[in-house]
């Protein structure tokens, strides 16, 4: 008589709402599709395009070829700049060499751009709230003449800072930061130098802002949470920080075989979330895993609706 197999143990799965994609990924992806099909392939993509390496995979499949520098772009062919935006000189690069272009930056990112030139133009040095090394922030840099911008990484630099002329400042901050340690460094600024100019409205961005408040509402309630998305993905980061801040063991993984089962072993309520540049497809794909192993019971925890969209490019609307 053959035995039964054992009974899969319990697990809960609080699934956080909003997750994964945002408007400006959405848009992203799309004006690389939509290139391809207008040019045919291939279609030259600086940077990653958003960062995910299953996005991107796919979008090779489909005809793209990624570059980390424009000069690795041939003549003759459209390149595409990544969500997360580029310097002035990139675009100007581009039109020297006849290039085709289209650019894919956020508009929200582009928002940052526009205001960082207005604050310059203004007279004012700018604070720039961001990670070094972030294409972001190398992009926002690149929007105004050197030395026009200072970066702030900390609360520490924040205190540390000792700027030439302490009453014409303004700050911006790049739009994937985590939102309670950007409000510390922003207090300790306009602490030290109460005329500091505000952006005009939140520079981080409603998506990254939307997950992290998603985290909170279930981390209290998780054993541990698993986010999806990329290393090198800001947004994704700072959303496994929000969940050990609020005292919960999480962990980044970009697909399911990177689950661990025995960190599993004693989770009885698991709080699941993407970040902004990873797909639906790869939620489902982990819980699938994850159902492999334990007897699930899925329940979304929704803290907002988004129903943000962005215009494409002209000339791509009905490519």
């Amino acid at each position: 008589m053959t035995q039964s197999p054992a009974p899969r143990p319990p697990m809960t799965l609080l699934i956080a709402a909003p997750r994964g994609f945002c408007a400006g990924v959405d848009r992203a992806i799309i004006i690389v599709e939509r290139a391809i099909e207008k040019y045919g392939a291939p279609v030259y993509v600086r940077h990653e395009i958003v960062h995910n390496k299953f996005v991107v995979d796919s979008l090779k499949a489909k005809g793209a070829i990624f570059v980390e520098e424009l000069d690795q772009v041939p003549d003759g062919v459209p390149v595409v700049f990544s969500a997360h935006g580029v310097p002035k000189a990139v675009p100007a690069k581009a039109e020297e060499r006849g290039l085709d272009y289209l650019d894919a930056t956020c508009p929200l990112v582009s928002k940052v751009h526009r205001q960082a030139e207005r604050m310059v133009t203004a007279g004012r040095h700018i604070l720039f709230i961001g990670h070094k090394g972030h294409p972001e922030v190398i992009g926002t840099f690149g929007q105004v003449p050197e030395g026009t911008m200072t970066l702030i990484e900390t609360v520490e630099d924040a205190e540390a800072l000792a700027p030439v002329d302490a009453e014409n400042l303004a700050f911006l901050t790049q739009t994937t930061l985590s939102v309670d340690d950007t409000a510390a460094i922003v207090a300790t600024l306009q602490r030290r130098f109460p005329s500091i100019i505000a952006p005009k409205g939140e520079d981080i961005c409603y998506a990254t802002s939307n997950r992290q408040t998603a985290v909170k509402a279930i981390a209290g309630r998780c054993d541990a949470v698993y986010v999806i998305g990329a290393p090198n993905s800001s947004n994704s980061l700072r959303l496994v920080e929000v969940a050990e801040r609020e005292g919960t063991p999480a962990r980044l993984i970009q697909r399911a075989d990177e689950i661990d089962f025995a960190w599993l072993e004693s989770v009885s309520t698991l709080g699941l979330t993407a970040g902004a540049s990873a797909p639906e497809v790869l939620v489902r794909e982990v819980v699938d895993r994850i159902a492999e192993h334990f007897a699930v019971t899925e329940e979304q925890v929704e803290t907002a609706q988004e129903t943000i969209s962005f215009k494409l490019p002209r000339g791509l609307e009905a490519a």
